[in-house]
């Protein structure tokens, strides 16, 4: 019998990604993470409710639960340091910068298709699952069927040899279908609601979060259009190119999306409109270039983030091993420190983070 080492997060998708592994006639083991030391981040955020059981441990709770209502073994294990080196550093050295970050693709590279399958092989693993909606055929990373809940976005940063023995069992279903099924096995995460937030930290007030590692540095909020002061920003790092909502302008009934950051002169650019010129790209040029796949196109598609939609466009490989991406049109809100992902159809070809943004040619000045 081959022995499956399974990711449990405490949430549906794992936990029917668990029975059906076991299903399949497979020696099924649990292995929940642990990534993030809420007691020692609570101290440095000033949360000192102890009385409150922090999220992850519900995570865990949830986890020993199913399984031991499908009967598998549970292991725990810490990989706080790796999180910290690999995934949240990345994170504050990104927003220092002015870009919007995904850590999701560095906890995935590092930290789950790495120090997990590690921990996994320790454990005797002849094979490592994950409730990903993803699927693998050959040596090709594949959409999942549901393409409203896809995940191959955050999978995009990994090599091929990555996904060796890894498997994906709910891949092939609905998200409307995984849910149905927890219901008919009376699992107890049927009903429990999708994590959100930044992988393995969960949802909180980001403002609030970010402040107690990069110190707000307040400054102008400019409008493009006018070159005018129109409020104050209570720090560069948080806002995101395209952003409404929280921007922080009273006392004016225009609708303002952020288009812009000169991190130098501390100012934060915002246009009136959604529709604006300001928010237009033609071109984005992306470095750190991962390809899962050995096709390696001129033209495909690509989605620049999670939520977006698949843009038609051409690639140039440059010489210094980074790809201009033009759009054949223009395409709104493509914001540095994102990943843009490639795909051809249903295959991901890999990835690479937005570097610089450009249109006609040209770096976008207030970029």
């Amino acid at each position: 019998m081959k022995k499956v080492v399974i990711g449990m997060s405490g949430g549906v998708d794992s936990s029917v990604a668990a029975y059906i592994l076991k299903k399949e006639g497979y020696e099924v083991i649990g292995l929940f993470m642990r990534n993030w030391d809420s007691t020692l981040n609570n101290e440095i955020e000033g949360n000192l409710e102890t009385n409150l059981i922090c999220s992850q441990e519900i995570d865990y709770n949830d986890a020993k639960k199913v399984c031991d209502e499908l009967g598998i073994e549970l292991h725990r294990v810490d990989f706080i340091k790796e999180y910290w080196d690999f995934v949240f550093t990345y994170f504050l050295d990104e927003l220092k910068l002015g870009r919007t970050p995904n850590p999701d693709l560095m906890c995935n590279k590092y930290i789950k298709f790495d120090a997990f399958i590690k921990e996994a092989r320790e454990l005797g693993a002849d094979y490592i699952a994950t409730g990903h909606y993803a699927r693998i055929e050959g040596n090709k990373l594949l959409r999942g069927i549901d393409y409203n809940k896809d995940q191959t976005y955050f999978l995009a940063q990994l090599t091929i040899d990555q996904f060796k023995d890894v498997l994906f069992p709910i891949g092939d279903l609905t998200k409307e279908q995984v849910r149905d099924l927890a219901k008919e096995l009376n699992l107890s995460t049927a009903e429990k609601k999708d994590s959100t937030g930044i992988c393995f930290i969960g949802e909180r007030n980001m403002q609030k979060f970010i402040k107690n590692y990069i110190p707000n540095n307040s400054g102008d909020i400019i409008g493009v259009e006018t070159k005018e002061v129109i409020g104050q920003h209570t720090g560069l790092m948080n806002y995101t190119i395209g952003q409404r909502r929280n921007v922080g302008i009273s006392g004016n009934n225009k609708r303002h999306f952020v288009c812009g950051k000169d991190m130098e002169k501390n100012i934060l650019y915002v246009t009136f409109g959604e529709n604006s010129d300001y928010l237009l790209s033609d071109e984005c040029i992306i470095d750190k270039v991962n390809f899962i796949s050995a096709t390696h196109p001129t033209f495909c598609t690509a989605k620049f983030r999670y939520r977006g939609s698949d843009v038609e466009v051409q690639l140039e490989y440059l010489e210094n091993g980074e790809i201009s991406v033009k759009y054949l049109g223009l395409t709104k809100a493509v914001t540095p420190g994102q990943a843009c992902v490639l795909y051809l159809g249903e295959e991901c070809l890999g990835s690479g983070i937005i570097k610089e943004v450009r249109k006609n040619n040209e770096k976008l000045w207030y970029l």
